[in-house]
């Protein structure tokens, strides 16, 4: 499978523009599953709590950065097997699991994501987009590698070229070097 690193952004489908075409949103999770990633991870672990020296870690509650000497929940989270058991999905072998950070207590969660844009904080130089079929069957993905020279897709680029294809139901992103589960996107249109 080839992950292009280029695309062309088809004229009426800026994501940046509020009047946007886009066929995704972003779901975030909601407080009930933030309580419980809180206390226990998706197998089945206690949540660790660790302090963060550095901050700068994508928080997955709220979509923004910790800060130095902030303390975290740390927790192991599986984004398709829980959307698989909402849909009745079998993601079979696709099913995995990937690290996020949380506030350790409530902080309020998302305070919303506009249609059709991507949370500020999840971005970064390299993530992979991986799009999923409505019975849980990876239908492909992209690297994006805003490093290298030619450039690569935004994120909106690259969840608009992925949702092109009308049988993905939902992209997953992951930062590339350490595999944080950042954010899961939706279609929003049937």
């Amino acid at each position: 499978m080839s992950t292009p690193h280029a695309t062309h952004r088809t004229p009426g489908t800026d994501t940046t523009d509020p009047r946007s075409a886009a066929h995704w949103a972003v779901h975030p999770l909601p407080a009930e599953l933030l309580a419980q990633l809180r206390e226990r991870d998706d197998t089945g672990a206690a949540t660790r709590r660790i302090t963060d020296t550095d901050g700068g870690n994508p928080l997955r509650c709220c979509f923004g950065r910790s800060t130095p000497g902030e303390t975290l929940a740390f927790a192991s989270y599986a984004p398709l097997r829980r959307w698989a058991r909402e849909t009745g999905a079998d993601p079979a072998a696709y099913d995995e699991s990937g690290p996020v950070f949380l506030h350790a207590h409530d902080c309020g969660g998302d305070p919303g994501t506009p249609h059709g844009r991507f949370p500020d904080a999840m971005r970064g130089e390299r993530r992979t987009l991986r799009a999923y079929s409505g019975e849980g069957r990876i239908l492909g993905g992209l690297l994006l590698d805003r490093s290298r020279p030619d450039g690569a897709p935004t994120i909106e680029e690259g969840l608009d070229q992925l949702y092109a294809d009308p049988r993905v139901a939902t992209v997953h992103v992951r930062a590339v070097e350490f595999g944080c589960f950042l954010v899961e996107t939706r279609r929003t249109d049937p």
